[in-house]
């Protein structure tokens, strides 16, 4: 039996690809002249790895009989060869997807009527009050009715970590968006206030208005001679702690 190197490789991490071959012998008989087969033949390969490749084979028996398999039938049959890998690509999106399943929720969902929001409103209008409307431990979201009359000189505001969405449910409000905070102190992680806005933009906002403040954009609300209604939504970049 002779052993033929078939396949040059590439690195000292790929495979040698060695190939043994057997010959076929035939003998003639004497009396019949008949010729037998005195040594089967048969051609197989066999991968063999060295450096990195030996190690990685060692932690992950499956690639070693990949190469093994899969190599030789790549140069002997290419069909055979993919419906090979084929075949186990197959059987892995199988399992995943066995193992993957729906997550299931974690509170009740919360349908408001519109009746249920006007009666909110009446509640609230008398001060400056606002009311969550639902518990936002361990969500991202935070969802509130806040009623404001005549408010003036609130600082504004900058926030890192969170979207504003406003939707106005009655009255009026004076909005600064976008410029800069003149002199901003972070009073807690992320958050950021200052007297007023540089260069900002003034918006007059109305009942049936939608306003969407990205996080990190400076933004400051006025009420003054006004009686203002929002709903208030926040979204945050990480899930709310429950509070104490």
């Amino acid at each position: 039996m002779k052993r033929v190197k078939s396949a040059k490789r590439t690195n000292e991490n790929s495979p040698a690809i060695y190939r043994w071959d057997q010959v076929r012998v035939y003998v003639s008989s004497p009396r019949s002249g008949r010729q037998n087969l005195q040594d089967r033949a048969a051609a197989f390969s066999v991968a063999h790895f060295t450096g990195l490749g030996r190690l990685i084979m060692a932690g992950f028996p499956a690639l070693k009989c990949w190469a093994t398999l899969g190599r030789p039938l790549r140069g002997l049959c290419p069909f055979a060869s993919a419906v090979f890998v084929s075949a186990g690509l197959a059987v892995t999106a199988t399992a995943q997807s066995a193992q993957r399943k729906p997550s299931e929720a974690t509170r009740p969902v919360v349908v408001l009527s519109a009746q249920s929001l006007d009666d909110l409103k009446g509640k609230l209008q008398p001060d400056n009050k606002t009311s969550e409307l639902i518990d936002s431990a361990g969500m991202q979201l935070r969802v509130a009715v806040q009623h404001e009359k005549n408010k003036t000189g609130a600082p504004a505001e900058l926030h890192d970590a969170s979207d504003d969405v406003y939707y106005v449910l009655d009255g009026g409000a004076t909005l600064v968006l976008g410029g800069k905070l003149d002199a901003p102190k972070e009073v807690e992680p992320g958050e950021w206030r200052s007297p007023r806005i540089i260069d900002g933009k003034t918006y007059e906002i109305t009942k049936g208005d939608l306003v969407v403040v990205p996080r990190g954009t400076p933004h400051q609300r006025s009420t003054a001679n006004k009686n203002f209604t929002m709903i208030l939504i926040k979204i945050y970049a990480e899930p709310l702690k429950k509070k104490s």
